[in-house]
């Protein structure tokens, strides 16, 4: 399979991507930049600004968030996983940073074709609140398991 199909592929595969139909997913791989992250490079920082956000075409990378003085691992993600978007959906600096723990390949994708996706494709925001709603529940749970963690110590 060519680099473009597994692109387009790899995006069908996303869930806030299930609702476009092909036509579209085929123009935001052809604008999409791929970009190889080597293990232990960072895809995105907390506190930066978001220009673009990653889709994992092959590897995996951990989250983390500040808390105090430490970096709280909050999820692992991999193929098929969209992060950074929190950034760009939002209009604020990054809430987390993402560090490949293996080599990444990703399709970074802009703020400007994501945000012009939403508009052709409203019924994507239904998946996107979702995806950051669960995102929430599961930072929110690592954050109160390390506090515990170090209240025991």
């Amino acid at each position: 399979m060519n680099a473009f199909k597994e692109d387009v592929e790899v995006l069908r595969g996303v869930p806030i991507f299930a609702s476009v139909d092909a036509a579209k997913l085929k123009l935001l791989a052809f604008a999409s930049q791929r970009l190889v992250f080597d293990e232990g490079q960072t895809l995105c920082k907390e506190g930066e600004r978001g220009e673009q956000a990653y889709v994992i075409v092959k590897g995996e990378a951990d989250v983390f968030v500040r808390a105090g003085e430490y970096d709280i691992r909050v999820a692992s993600v991999g193929r098929n996983d969209f992060v950074g978007d929190i950034a760009i959906l939002c209009d604020t600096p990054r809430t987390a940073t993402v560090r490949a723990t293996s080599r990444c390949e990703t399709l970074a994708i802009g703020k400007a074709q994501l945000m012009g996706l939403l508009r052709s494709f409203p019924e994507m925001s239904i998946a996107i609140m979702r995806v950051l709603a669960s995102r929430l529940e599961r930072t929110n749970h690592a954050l109160a398991e390390a506090q515990r963690l170090a209240k025991a110590h």
